[in-house]
């Protein structure tokens, strides 16, 4: 009997070698959701559970040969971008997405560190706005990504109603905005454009989050290339993370990772 060929999921991001984040957090949540994983690393970052010591930027030429190189022979069902460095960086990757015609498309836009420091220039975050956001199925940007966006301060449920509706209005398929920074309880809201879907739960006090919003969008990203319905996906994925945190294990001395053995059903 022939094996019948998995879904396929394409990731486009940066590469952390300490394995919570990025590419490795990326297709260990392809692997658990039974999706083939394919990559095109953006960058090269020497980092752990303390910290990030180093990172080197993939030349762009190198970045689009390996979504040519994927998308040509591996086509995926569905893909997502990460940490994407300059904004010609982003204006390749759009470009990339328009000349293939690739779809279901999740941006988590990695912006801001959880130092709080800024991770783009202006240019690339206009970029992400101007280029990518109207091409995506779902963009999944927590509090203070949104509010770069948006470019407005964001701290209570209903500025996060408007904050979905506003990224809907410029362009996104869809917008699902993660409350985690919000006083009092977990809120994650989501808008399509017609409908609200709001998933609320009380907060985990643990410091192994590394790599939790990585591994949402990879999580939905396998949920659509699964062909799964967008808010099944989101749904399957929040409930997939929040798995994942209660249960990470304790590794290393600072932020650690989630628990990506965690099983997705």
């Amino acid at each position: 009997m022939k094996p019948i060929s998995p879904p396929i999921a394409l990731t486009i991001a940066g590469s952390d070698s300490g394995g919570g984040a990025g590419i490795q957090a990326d297709l260990k949540t392809f692997c658990a959701f039974e999706v083939y994983g394919t990559s095109a690393i953006t960058a090269v970052t020497a980092q752990n559970t303390v910290g990030v010591s180093s990172i080197h930027a993939v030349p762009v030429t190198a970045v689009r040969a390996q979504i040519d190189a994927v998308v040509t022979d591996l086509r995926p069902n569905a893909f997502k971008t990460g940490m994407l460095t300059t904004q010609e960086l982003v204006c390749e990757v759009a470009k990339a997405i328009h000349e293939h015609r690739l779809n279901r498309y999740v941006m988590d836009p990695v912006m801001v560190a959880t130092s709080g420091d800024r991770l783009l220039d202006s240019g690339a975050e206009a970029s992400l706005a101007n280029e990518l956001l109207p091409l995506t199925t779902l963009i999944t940007p927590n509090l203070h990504e949104a509010a770069i966006l948006l470019d407005t301060p964001l701290s209570s449920l209903k500025d996060l109603r408007a904050a979905s509706r506003s990224l809907v209005e410029r362009g996104a398929g869809a917008a699902l905005i993660k409350g985690g920074h919000l006083e009092g309880e977990a809120i994650d809201i989501l808008w399509d454009g017609s409908e609200e879907h709001i998933w609320r739960r009380p907060k985990i006090k643990t410091t192994r989050t590394h790599g939790s919003g990585c591994t949402l969008s990879a999580a939905i990203t396998a949920g659509l290339a699964r062909s799964d319905d967008l808010v099944d996906a989101v749904d399957q994925a929040i409930r997939f993370v929040v798995r994942a945190i209660r249960t990470a294990p304790p590794l290393g001395e600072g932020n650690g990772p989630l628990n990506h053995f965690e099983d997705p059903a």
